[in-house]
């Protein structure tokens, strides 16, 4: 028998915090690789402080499609051979898996699939409109449902009656979420970003990229891409949750920021592509792991 009193937001939030694995280390690293002074040795000692995040910084390194002359035997070397931008899509992605693998719930590595999937999406779309940059849009796609992995942490008991709720109503997840827990899994990703320290733009974008109405003015560019970016990545699949295919797309406001239909069509088959060559023979199923 479920309990009857779910757990509040606070409690929610102060269980996720306590897991091992946290993307806590991101906005640090996020900050030395977009700073012009940052070298390698700056952003290989940020690296090391997590041993599994170094292990697979050096392991990617050596790996067939980066290996050079000669191995790499340390972390600086390693950063100087990736070059900042893969060395930031390994530890975002590496940080949120792992943070997924520490809460347990659900098929292995749907949540990481779903959000690698997003990530990319954001990130081509970037790079295609030119108007924000692509690395942090990719972060956003990675980190903006990590409320959903502290919601399964702390109340998955709750998931029955969401879920009936969710279809008596014919409702939004994130209403059914209200009606039962009294909060819903946005604003438990906001205040665990905030708590991590995250930039205050990545949290208003996890705070308000389903209600884009209420953004700040300054999180507009950047919600607008990953509201464009969700639509992608849950269009063609792999990862998406019950709730996933219940995301209310808003049309007016992506035709307002220029994310035509054709635009998002276009997209679909680069985002397909370059989802399939990070994760392979992951992309449908089993763990994802870097």
């Amino acid at each position: 028998m479920s309990p009857v009193t779910p757990p509040s937001i606070e409690q929610v939030c102060e269980r996720a915090l306590r897991l091992p694995c946290s993307p806590a280390l991101l906005p640090r690293l996020i900050t030395t690789l977009q700073s012009p002074n940052s070298s390698a040795d700056d952003i290989a000692s940020i690296i090391t402080v997590d041993p599994g995040l170094a292990s697979s910084t050096l392991r990617l390194a050596n790996s067939a499609f980066f290996a050079g002359s000669s191995p790499v035997e340390s972390v600086t070397e390693a950063v100087m051979r990736l070059g900042q931008q893969e060395l930031y899509r390994l530890a975002a992605l590496a940080l949120v898996s792992r943070w997924e693998s520490g809460v347990g719930h659900g098929e292995a590595g749907d949540f990481c699939r779903h959000a690698l999937c997003t990530a990319i999406a954001a990130e081509v779309l970037a790079e295609t409109t030119e108007r924000v940059s692509p690395e942090t849009a990719y972060t956003a796609g990675l980190v903006c449902d990590l409320g959903k992995l502290a919601l399964t942490h702390a109340c998955e008991a709750f998931y029955p009656a969401i879920r009936a709720h969710c279809a008596a109503q014919q409702c939004p997840w994130t209403d059914a979420e209200v009606a039962v827990l009294g909060f819903h899994h946005i604003q438990v990703g906001a205040r665990l970003l905030r708590a991590w320290n995250f930039p205050p733009v990545l949290v208003a974008v996890a705070e308000h990229y389903l209600r884009p109405a209420q953004a700040p003015s300054e999180a507009l560019p950047l919600i607008a891409h990953l509201h464009a970016a969700k639509y992608i990545a849950t269009s063609f699949g792999p990862g998406v949750g019950e709730d996933g295919f219940l995301f209310s797309l808003n049309e007016s406001f992506l035709l307002e920021w220029g994310f035509t239909p054709e635009l998002l069509q276009e997209t679909m088959p680069v985002v397909h592509e370059r989802a399939v060559a990070r994760l392979k023979d992951k992309l449908s199923q089993g763990t994802v792991s870097i």
